[in-house]
């Protein structure tokens, strides 16, 4: 008889709810991970008065209490709901491109539309028209992808098999002309780590439709509360858990899964692993080359890692107004060309595109009383980094830095002043606390020939399933239900045995 039913590899989003699902189903099931704290991207770490939120900016997928997002109701089913307490925000985001313009957009879909109308009355009618495709796709690719329709067809869901291929550029350009206006709507690319051009459309589509239908969200003490109270919930329903304690093997016998063996030597009898490691670590480091079938090898063989993050986290000793911040999420621009900006996220070139976050405004009560604290992020493969000499990266860190914040006091004059706490982490920071390969925060680059559509989370090796970014996609939404996907299959082939 194994030791345990389960056992899950990684306490990150995905390992998380894929444990908390599994006991509460009466699985015996035990969660491993190397880190000292639940949650990887979704922790905090503290300096000086400030507990830092590492990576949640806006989580998609909750809805409301009338109108419940899927996150939502994946989240009270494992009893989490009334454990934290989320924040809603009012706006979807500023973005800023110095020189050129500086708007605004709220979160609901006919003020979006007269929002952008207003700035640019000559795209009055593309405006309406793109924001229709929008909302039609989405159901529509909701119906395919996720409801799963078994009489999914062309002449069913016309737009999903029109556009589904096509690029974000594609799309916006047949809507518009201006491309401002361009740069202002495809401004979520940065979620996804791919420009317009390379990204295909129904990314860009699902994130407007998913924050202006169900709005974006942050949560009261950070996402640090929310791998709490999973964990909470997986310890309340009989779940085992071991910190400081990472996998050093998968163990495989007739192709099946057995057990794994630990870093500290221990091992351990199961039937199912539920991999929240990534594709890559699991099938390279974990598994025996020889358990590992060669077509598995080579479909890894034709993907790409995709980009990590240069994160600057800082505590001011002011109010968010005091320095002029009056958003919770502000894209920060130097030109309105993103393929320039994601060209020199491969360089050690000053970035053109910023995200800073500031969850403050939304939650007044998120840093302490007078001050605030504020998330600037850049994307940023890992290469450029890798390649520098050990005596050359500290000071190639605090350069690049300084550029960051040269870009964020034009847009907001006296920010460097008012600096009490400041953490700069690089693409290496990430790699070296997330253990992904590259420091990549989205898993692997998200083209459309790797899209689910064309490719598979399903193991050749039995008792093998995987959560998270490397075959959800990145972001919370995506890698917390990509455990409950997980869960469910162990469920359903325990079921059929």
């Amino acid at each position: 008889m194994a030791d345990y039913d389960t056992i899950i590899i990684g306490a990150g989003n995905g390992g998380l709810t894929a444990a908390a699902t599994l006991a509460k189903a009466g699985l015996k099931v035990l969660l491993l991970e190397r880190h000292n704290i639940p949650g990887g991207c979704a922790t905090s770490f503290c300096r000086g008065r400030f507990e830092f939120e590492v990576a949640l900016h806006q989580l998609s997928g909750m809805g409301t209490e009338e109108m419940p997002g899927p996150l939502r109701f994946c989240l009270k089913d494992l009893d989490v709901l009334k454990k934290i307490t989320f924040v809603e925000m009012e706006h979807l985001y500023r973005i800023v491109f110095l020189d050129h313009l500086d708007i605004t957009l709220t979160t609901k879909r006919a003020e979006i539309i007269k929002e952008l109308q207003d700035r640019f009355p000559s795209e009055k009618k593309g405006i309406a028209k793109f924001f229709d495709l929008v909302y039609a796709f989405a159901n529509q690719l909701i119906g395919i992808v996720y409801m799963k329709d078994p009489d999914a067809s062309k002449e069913k869901y016309p737009l999903y098999f029109k556009y589904a291929l096509k690029s974000s550029q594609e799309v916006l350009d047949e809507f518009f002309k201006d491309p401002l206006l361009k740069a202002v709507i495809g401004a979520y690319w940065g979620y996804m780590g791919l420009p317009p051009s390379l990204l295909s459309f129904d990314n860009l589509a699902i994130l407007l439709f998913a924050y202006s239908e169900f709005k974006p969200f942050h949560i009261k003490g950070g996402s640090q509360a929310l791998s709490n109270a999973l964990v909470d919930t997986f310890l309340e329903n009989g779940g085992d858990v071991r910190f400081n304690c990472g996998v050093k093997e998968i163990l495989i016998k007739d192709g099946k899964v057995t057990g794994v063996i630990t870093e500290e030597g221990d091992e351990i009898s199961t039937n199912y692993i539920v991999s929240n490691a990534g594709l890559l670590t699991t099938y390279i480091e974990l598994i025996d080359g020889k358990h590992v079938p060669e077509a598995q090898l080579k479909a890894l063989g034709g993907r790409t890692i995709g980009t990590s993050a240069f994160t600057i986290f800082t505590g001011l000793d002011c109010e968010p107004s005091d320095v002029g911040i009056k958003e919770t999420t502000n894209f920060i621009c130097s030109s309105i060309d993103a393929e320039k900006a994601f060209s020199l996220t491969k360089t050690l070139d000053a970035p053109q595109m910023m995200l800073l976050t500031c969850y403050d405004v939304s939650d007044p009560d998120f840093s302490p009383p007078g001050t605030c604290q504020t998330a600037t992020v850049a994307l940023g493969y890992a290469d450029p980094w890798l390649n520098i000499p050990p005596s050359q990266y500290a000071d190639m860190k605090y350069q690049y830095a300084q550029a960051m914040l040269d870009l964020i006091e034009r847009i907001f004059p006296g920010y460097r002043d008012h600096i009490e706490e400041i953490e700069v982490a690089s693409p290496i920071t990430h790699l070296r606390f997330l253990g992904h390969p590259g420091g990549a925060i989205y898993g692997f680059d998200q083209y459309a020939k790797d899209s689910r559509l064309f490719t598979s989370s399903e193991s050749p090796i039995k008792g093998l399933f995987f959560a998270g970014a490397w075959v959800a996609g990145g972001g919370f939404q995506p890698t917390l239900m990509s455990g409950g996907s997980a869960a469910r299959a162990v469920l359903k082939e325990i079921g059929n045995r």
